[in-house]
């Protein structure tokens, strides 16, 4: 059996992951948002590794907590840490196993993708 599966609009879903597919769209629409809203940048650290550079606001930070908190309830391969480098800055750091990279680098893509 597949690690993964292609959802409707062409991103890698891993079987691995626990949220019902009918609250699929929404979620990948509020990351989608997030992206949109909050990444000034993007870093690929390792091939396991992302980090995401954010807008610095409060709200910001209180999204991202919330949003990566749902995403690892459901699925539990991701680790995110975030940090405030400054007071005018915010890192989201987004690591995942080995077996798990293709998903780091649809979510890679998107984050920048949903930007131009």
């Amino acid at each position: 059996m597949s690690d993964q599966h292609v959802t409707m609009d062409g991103s890698w879903v891993p079987d691995a992951c626990s949220l019902p597919t009918a609250e699929r769209p929404l979620r990948l629409a509020e990351f989608d948002q997030f992206f949109r809203d909050a990444v000034r940048g993007a870093d690929r650290l390792s091939t396991q590794h992302l980090r995401l550079q954010l807008d610095g606001a409060d709200q910001v930070e209180q999204t991202a907590r919330d949003l990566t908190a749902r995403e690892s309830s459901c699925c539990s391969f991701f680790t995110f840490d975030i940090a405030r480098p400054d007071s005018n800055s915010l890192t989201l750091d987004v690591r995942v196993p080995a077996e798990h990279v293709g998903v780091l680098d649809a979510l890679a893509q998107r984050a920048v993708r949903v930007q131009q």
